[in-house]
């Protein structure tokens, strides 16, 4: 046999002796009751205070990176536009549509939650 076909052999027979292992070993987990009540629950409870640290503070945060990076980018596009002639508005539009759906978002993400 040569010596490649004998590599690949080798690494064949560890696969398989390992999926066999892993198979062997392992433990099927079941859920004890009901599970989608209690995760329905958890979240009845902290649903208000998500809300309100999600509202308060991760909005407005992603409102202010995607304002910045708005006008950044504005402003890149202008200066390559006097440079080259020519306005790429792809990243701008983009960039624009992002601010708009995050500030909009509080007023319906909620619902559909």
């Amino acid at each position: 046999m040569n010596p490649m076909k004998k590599k690949t052999v080798r690494i064949l027979f560890c696969v398989l002796l390992v999926t066999v292992l892993v198979s062997a070993f392992s433990m099927t987990a079941f859920a004890a009751g009901d599970v989608a009540g209690a995760i329905e629950n958890t979240w009845n409870a902290a649903k208000s205070q998500i809300q309100t640290v999600v509202n308060n503070v991760v909005f407005p945060v992603c409102d202010m990176i995607l304002a910045i990076l708005f006008f950044v980018k504005v402003g890149t596009a202008y200066f390559d536009y006097r440079k080259h002639g020519q306005f790429e508005f792809a990243a701008p539009c983009i960039l624009f549509a992002c601010l708009i759906f995050t500030l909009t978002a509080p007023l319906y993400i909620w619902s559909i939650i």
